[in-house]
């Protein structure tokens, strides 16, 4: 017996440990479908706001259709958000439903067993036959076994009364933590519903943007030919910047390098680029918003083999005025301002380099030491595109920021 006893005991600590386990998983993938929640929430604010900005320039088709289609990705992925809090909410329903069962079954054995004792009572309700009962015993024991009997029978009533209003309340609260699972279930279908239209609203305008591109192929093209005039020319100034940056290890290592630059050259800080390369994955984003740009050779989205400026780096879109911050330690290597990406400020790590392009006002100059998370300016508006170009190059080989940055 007292072997089965252990087993039991046992059991139950599991069954509690378990369904703590399961009450903190859950509450903590609740709090991570917030959170992605949230920044895809923020990140539609946003590209809600420069297509509103830009909706009466009919040069920015193209960039408008990037952030559509990043629009149309965003909303996706906040209907699978919504779909897996729906699942989530049936689930618990479910769960819901299945406690209130067992509590209400649980309330009519104990109404079952209840009547009986009251019956039993009421039977002997008067206190002389109680007496008598006991008075009429065969001797001294008998007479304590038949008065504890009576003393039992009374605290028992006292005890399954308690048991029974205890019961009952949770009941109670169990329906009431039913019905409001439901009616918050109900709010979720209810905006999940209005996503899709609003997805469908969105996946016709990405259409319409295609015709319009379709219509006007050559002035677009001409757009397009003077953007990639302005990729190609900020590409040499970079490359210039970081030829004349890395010329003491070229000269060490026996390269040759173009003779500009030589006031500018020092000595490379190998301690930092070690630290630099060491935090690869997890460097904090210079600025919070959507990717709407990626890095590498990208096709146009209407006019498919038309290739478009090879990408050397991202682009984020923000909210106008949103503060830039570096993303490590360096210094700041030079200030530039170029066609199509107004002021650029370029950062060195050692043999690493990061540029933050489209800046308005800048807050450093040429020369200061930057600590990580560091504002260094602030985004501008251009023609009606809010979005921040970011770089990062090792060396003279440019790499891409979104296997550096930690994952948003």
């Amino acid at each position: 017996m007292r072997t089965a006893g252990n087993i039991f005991i046992k059991i139950c600590l599991v069954l509690a440990l378990a369904a703590f386990g399961g009450n903190l998983a859950y509450s903590q993938d609740t709090k991570a479908q917030e959170d992605r929640k949230a920044r895809l929430e923020k990140e539609i604010a946003i590209i809600d706001q420069q297509l509103k900005a830009n909706a009466k320039e009919s040069s920015h088709a193209l960039s408008n259709l990037s952030l559509i289609r990043k629009k149309v990705s965003s909303r996706k992925e906040l209907l699978e958000e919504s779909n897996h809090k729906i699942n989530s909410y049936e689930v618990h329903i479910n769960l819901k439903e299945k406690e209130i069962a067992a509590t209400q079954a649980r309330l009519d054995t104990l109404s079952l067993y209840n009547c009986k004792l009251v019956r039993s009572a009421y039977k002997n309700r008067n206190a002389k036959i109680w007496y008598m009962y006991i008075l009429a015993s065969n001797d001294l024991g008998q007479a304590f076994r038949r008065y504890g009997y009576l003393r039992d029978l009374s605290q028992q009533l006292n005890l399954q009364a308690e048991k029974y209003k205890d019961a009952k309340a949770q009941l109670e609260k169990e329906t009431e933590e039913l019905n409001m699972l439901k009616a918050e279930a109900e709010v979720v279908r209810a905006k999940h519903a209005a996503e899709v239209k609003q997805l469908q609203s969105e996946e016709n305008d990405s259409r319409e943007i295609v015709n319009q591109l379709n219509r006007n192929k050559k002035k677009y093209q001409k757009q397009l030919s003077q953007k990639r005039r302005e990729v190609e020319a900020l590409n040499r100034e970079i490359e210039r910047i970081i030829r004349e940056a890395m010329a003491p290890e070229e000269k060490s290592s026996g390269k040759t390098s173009a003779g500009r630059g030589k006031k500018t050259s020092q000595p490379i800080d190998y301690k930092l680029s070690g630290a630099f390369q060491n935090n690869k994955g997890k460097l904090p984003w210079p600025a919070d918003g959507p990717v709407v740009d990626h890095f590498g050779q990208h096709y146009h989205p209407v006019y498919s083999n038309v290739k478009l400026p090879f990408n050397n780096g991202i682009s984020i879109a923000l909210q106008p005025g949103t503060e830039v911050k570096a993303v490590y330690e360096g210094v700041v290597k030079q200030i530039i301002v170029m066609p199509g990406y107004n002021k650029c400020v370029l950062v060195q790590h050692g043999k690493y380099f990061t540029f933050y392009c489209k800046l308005g006002a800048v807050y450093v100059k040429s020369g200061d030491k930057v600590k990580t998370s560091q504002a260094i300016g602030t985004v501008d508006t251009i023609s009606g595109d809010t979005q921040l170009h970011f770089q990062i190059w090792e060396s003279r080989n440019p790499q891409n920021p979104e296997t550096w940055l930690r994952p948003q």
